[in-house]
């Protein structure tokens, strides 16, 4: 067996091992990242929507697959396989397909116990840390990793140690004026939407091309705030940070004090390499995080590392909430009105936050932690705009009904669309083991991952869906409705080994060390307690970075 020494190794290369590699890297350690996928760059990525999305770039299910253990409306749970929870199996992870909404997550995020009391059923609990600690890794992301956008007043705006982000707005759709029109007619805050995208040139990248195509869409550009284009590029040329590619983890080796030596994994022709480290970090997302401490079985570990008090893989939770249209009829509307609406490119970054609490005796018998409603237009996708004109009230059309539909649809109407973000409250119903009858193409047991959701999330996220309905009305939608969603979400996972100070109730300790190791660190999503009320990202980035300071202090 070839064996492999470093300082540091960190498995995964996403958000949360972007800014471990790099930290270290600088510091002057010797750091290697192993990531499952291949290295591409901005000029492999290309706009084209049957060509190279998102699919191309994960894991096939005949190789790969999760056990989706889903709620089947009888109190009990269906299972089958699924490979919709590989996000990106690429040098960066899902971080180069993101749509890179870059919300902070407020205080009350941080303290939902406290604030909000127990919901019967639902295992919240407070975060070891507040916001005041995470703060100034939010201000380093901004920075550092760039984001855009611009600072408005408005009730429900965090405390900042900076006024503004560092990089000026991306460039504005023009019918962002009658959506500002329309939200302040109605007594609401609208505020732009900050996007980890560059609006101008930022260390060696350029800025957006405002091509439209950005979520699920690798970036030509390099603007977006993958953690490949925005660190691990500068990691590597310090030349104290090599990134493996097509390397398969599958084990982590202890001793006999349970604390971790190495990393197994198998390399592109399936020989197994050995990595010996001081310090090992993992961050190849919430469910396969926790899939490989469960395998890694030993002597001082025999339920898997850290999982003494069966911990390791509960509390995982999706990112919950519902989505929303408006249909504007484009034969209704002025000649400048419709051009407006019609114009592709510029990014509609806005959002609103006015029930990030809800306070209202009519829906709910005490305040309640609510969410935020982003407005976007989706990328470009005219094959499966025509895809979905195929049916008419159940009856499949061809001939000149199917092409008099598709040409209405392009010609005739405009989609603008909203998603609504809140907390998937974490239950017992909703964690990863390992599922020992199913297995990968090398034999090992796969993660089992079981969905089960509260109900009070589709409360919360009806209340604010219909907030969205409500704006999309008041800007002159013809059509306008939303759903809420209980199915998970194939990407903003998170949870599963949550961080806190007692390891009967948490897997990892204040610092995201995995309790019962002194060196063995979790930088991805997997520390968070609950998502809080927007998308996640921005969160595990800054999370990243604080977990490479508390290592840095222990080298």
């Amino acid at each position: 067996m070839k064996t492999i020494t470093c300082d540091i190794c960190i498995v995964g290369s996403g958000v949360g091992g972007g800014p471990v590699a790099y930290e270290l890297a600088k510091a002057g350690h010797k750091v290697i990242v192993l990531e499952k996928g291949g290295w591409y760059k901005e000029e492999d990525f290309k706009k084209d929507e049957m060509l190279t999305r998102r699919r191309i770039f994960r894991s096939k299910k005949k190789d790969e697959r999760h056990v989706l253990a889903e709620p089947d409306g009888d109190g009990g749970f269906e299972e089958s396989t699924t490979s919709q929870f590989w996000g990106g199996n690429i040098v960066g992870g899902a971080s180069n397909f993101m749509s890179a909404y870059f919300h902070r997550l407020k205080p009350q995020d941080f303290n939902l116990l406290s604030t909000f009391g127990t919901i019967d059923g639902a295992n919240i609990v407070d975060w070891p840390i507040n916001y005041e600690d995470m703060e100034p890794y939010y201000t380093k992301v901004e920075e550092l990793v760039g984001v855009s956008g611009k600072i408005v007043q408005h009730p429900n705006l965090e405390p900042r140690s900076t006024p503004d982000y560092p990089f000026p707005p991306l460039a504005e759709h023009p019918i962002a004026t009658w959506f500002d029109k329309a939200a302040n007619k109605l007594g609401f805050h609208p505020l732009p939407m900050a996007r980890g995208i560059l609006s101008q040139g930022h260390n060696a990248r350029k800025p957006c091309e405002l091509s439209g195509y950005c979520g699920s869409y690798g970036c030509h550009s390099g603007a977006k705030a993958s953690s490949r284009a925005a660190l691990l590029d500068d990691a590597v040329k310090s030349g104290n940070c090599e990134i493996i590619t097509h390397a398969k983890v599958y084990k982590i080796n202890t001793n006999t004090q349970g604390n971790g030596e190495s990393v197994s994994y198998y390399d592109s022709s399936n020989e197994t390499i050995e990595v010996k480290a001081k310090k090992i970090v993992i961050a190849c997302y919430s469910i396969e995080s926790a899939r490989l401490l469960l395998a890694s079985k030993s002597e001082a570990h025999p339920n898997g590392i850290g999982n003494q008090n069966n911990q390791i893989g509960k509390n995982l939770h999706c990112c919950a909430g519902g989505t929303g249209h408006g249909v504007f009829d484009l034969t209704q509307l002025p000649q400048d009105k419709r051009a407006e609406l019609m114009v592709r490119g510029p990014f509609f970054n806005r959002a609103l936050q006015d029930w990030y609490t809800i306070d209202d005796k009519n829906s709910f018998d005490k305040p309640v932690k609510g969410g935020t409603i982003d407005f976007v237009f989706d990328p470009p996708s005219p094959t499966a705009d025509a895809m979905d004109a195929r049916y008419e009230e159940g009856e499949l059309l061809w001939g000149s009904k199917l092409k008099q539909k598709i040409k209405s649809q392009f010609t005739k109407s405009k989609d603008f669309k909203f998603e609504v973000f809140c907390d998937w409250l974490p239950t017992d119903d909703c964690n990863v083991t390992l599922d020992e009858s199913e297995t990968d193409k090398w034999g090992d047991p796969v993660a089992k991952v079981k969905v089960g959701f509260h109900q009070h999330d589709l409360k919360v996220a009806q209340y604010i869906v219909d907030k969205g309905v409500e704006v999309m009305k008041q800007m002159g939608a013809e059509t306008a409705y939303g759903n809420v969603w209980s199915d998970p979400t194939s990407n903003l996972i998170a949870g599963g080994l949550r961080f806190g100070n007692d390891p009967k109730t948490s897997a990892l300790d204040v610092n995201c060390r995995v309790h019962g190791t002194n060196n063995v660190y979790v930088s991805d999503g997997s520390f968070m307690p609950n998502g809080g009320s927007v998308t996640p990202t921005f969160t595990i980035y800054a999370n990243a970075f604080r977990v490479a300071d508390k290592i840095l202090a222990t080298v």
